[in-house]
Formats: structure tokens, C-alpha cells, sequence
């Protein structure tokens, strides 16, 4: 079984003096069990909402949602225990110590106080857990906030934004971090609009847009479905390889320096051409979207088509 699966769930708010918005129409999320699951959107396109259905902050109007194979919200205190949530920027007692919020968290969830230091460990704080949390930076607050999320030992993490307002040395922290969790068997749910972030720490993703689900999978096949099939030719002639091609029946441009062929499924076709007209590629290089291009690429279609 998915250790997080929600299936057709709907969600409206209701607006005074204005029309109803539906946040989720029918949205599905499936999340596998282990390593680290993108939960990507625009702004407003429902990331949180489902977040905080899936948590029992915020009710469904419609649809099944189950976590650790429980129903929720109606199950949620049974496997609460084994889910640990950042939604948001953690809150802490600035003028407390690291230490000590979380030994304050662990006595209210009646956790034993070892488990604090085993938490500071795995989130890089020893060092500093000793030292007020008002001279901690943005990257520190983030990794004490998930060490708070890991104090129950939690089978799931939710994280909604965990590298908001990081510098990039604090984002690569956190996604040192996540990418750690994930491969020692924790699920990580991370929703995040950080698109290059999610591409180097995430297994699988699902994209969502106006609360519906536009593509789900393995990021190298949400990559791979909107891969253009181009090719990118560097040579010393690019005008007269242009020519050479252009008369080959290829579709191609100067672009940047270099020639740019739409639709290749085989280079050695394109180097056969150039070299029986004499010209000879220094290299050939497939053209790879990166998340983000497919990203704008699946939610403008998606926007499109409504």
C-alpha cells in the first residue's frame, strides 16, 4: 500500500462577497514508500491546501485520503505519532537554546530526552545546540525545525517549503538533508516552487496546477515526456553545416553558436551528413529539459486546455 494515498479530493472556499474557489478539484496523490516525493505547484495551485487536508487542518469536501493505510481525518490520531510535519517557518523561543526547544517539545510529547541529541545529530546541530536560537541563521532555524518533525521517529515527513528564504548555502543543507532522510528508508512528502532544489533531491514527483493533477512519476520520465528530441551540434562552419543540413531535410537553427536539430532520434545521422558534405562536429550533445522547462511546459499546456 502508498504510505500517503488521496484520491478524487475536492476542496472550496467559500468568499464573502465574492464566488466560491475551488483550491482542490478532484486532485489524486500517490507517495510511495521511501525516498523523497516532489509535491510541486504555482502559487495557488493547491500545494498546502492538500497538505493541511491530508494533516486534518483544513476539511475535504469530497474524496478518500489515507496515510500509513489509515483513513483520515478520522484515523489521523492512530498514525499521527508516526508522521512528522514542517508546514510553514518553525516557531522556537528565540532566547531559548536549541537544545532546550526541543527538550521542550519532547517532554510534551512525552518523548525521551535522548532522542534530542539523536535529532540534533542527524540535522548537523551538535555544535550549536547549546546556543540561543535567535543567533541561529535562516539554514539552522530550517534544521532545527526538522529535527522537531524527527523527534517522534517518524515513518513520514510533510515538508511545505523547507528552503523558503534560504541563501544557497542553507538550501544545500536542507536538501543534504532531505536526500540523507530519503535514502536511509524515511517517505519525504517536500512541497516546494524551488524547482532546481526538487530536481537534485527528489525520486518522484507530481505536478499539480488549479488543484488537479497535470503529471506524476519518476522525475526522469516527467523529464523524458517533454523532451523535444533536439540535438545540439558544435562545429567550427556553423552557416555552412546549416546549409548542408537545411538540404538534408533537418530541421535546424543557429542558436548560441551552435547548431540546435528539432527531432533527432540518432546523431550519427546528422554527423553522416555534415561529414559526406566534408564538415566534421567537434560534438554532439542531446538537448535534456531540466524540471523547471517542464514544469512551465505541463502547466501552460494544462492552462491551455482549460
Amino acid at each position: 500500500m502508498p504510505v500517503i494515498e488521496a484520491l478524487g479530493v475536492h476542496k472550496t472556499y467559500r468568499r464573502r462577497g465574492k464566488p466560491p474557489k475551488a483550491a482542490l478539484d478532484g486532485l489524486d496523490l500517490v507517495v510511495e514508500e521511501g525516498g523523497v516525493h516532489g509535491f510541486l505547484g504555482p502559487n495557488g495551485s493547491g500545494k498546502t491546501t492538500m497538505l493541511r487536508c491530508l494533516l486534518g487542518l483544513a476539511r475535504a469536501d469530497q474524496g478518500t485520503m489515507n496515510v500509513l493505510s489509515q483513513p483520515v481525518p478520522a484515523s489521523l490520531p492512530a498514525v499521527i505519532g508516526e508522521v512528522g510535519v514542517l508546514l510553514e517557518s518553525p516557531a522556537f523561543f528565540p532566547s531559548f537554546t536549541g537544545r532546550l526547544n526541543l527538550q521542550l517539545l519532547a517532554r510534551a510529547a512525552e518523548i525521551p530526552f535522548t532522542q534530542v541529541g539523536a535529532v540534533l545529530e542527524v540535522v548537523q546541530l551538535t555544535d550549536a545546540a547549546d546556543e540561543r536560537v535567535k543567533g541561529y541563521s535562516l539554514g539552522m532555524r530550517q534544521r532545527l525545525g526538522i529535527a522537531a518533525a524527527l523527534l517522534k521517529q517518524p515513518q513520514v515527513l510533510i515538508l511545505d517549503e523547507p528552503s523558503n528564504g534560504l541563501d544557497p548555502a542553507g538550501m544545500r543543507e536542507v536538501r543534504q538533508l532531505l536526500r540523507a532522510l530519503g535514502d536511509s528508508g524515511v517517505t519525504v512528502l517536500l512541497s516546494s516552487h524551488l524547482l532546481g532544489e526538487v530536481q537534485q533531491i527528489c525520486d518522484t514527483v507530481t505536478i499539480i496546477n488549479h488543484g488537479r493533477v497535470v503529471a506524476t512519476g519518476p522525475v526522469d520520465e516527467v523529464l523524458q515526456s517533454q523532451s523535444t528530441g533536439a540535438l545540439a551540434v558544435g562545429i567550427a562552419d556553423a552557416p555552412r553545416a546549416l546549409e548542408v543540413l537545411d538540404a538534408a531535410g533537418f530541421s535546424a537553427q543557429i542558436q548560441d553558436g551552435r547548431i540546435l536539430v528539432e527531432q533527432v532520434d540518432d546523431g550519427a545521422v546528422v554527423a553522416r551528413a555534415l561529414a559526406d558534405a566534408g564538415l566534421y562536429p567537434s560534438w554532439l550533445m542531446p538537448q535534456q529539459v531540466d524540471l523547471e522547462q517542464a514544469f512551465l511546459a505541463i502547466t501552460s499546456d494544462q492552462r491551455d486546455s482549460s
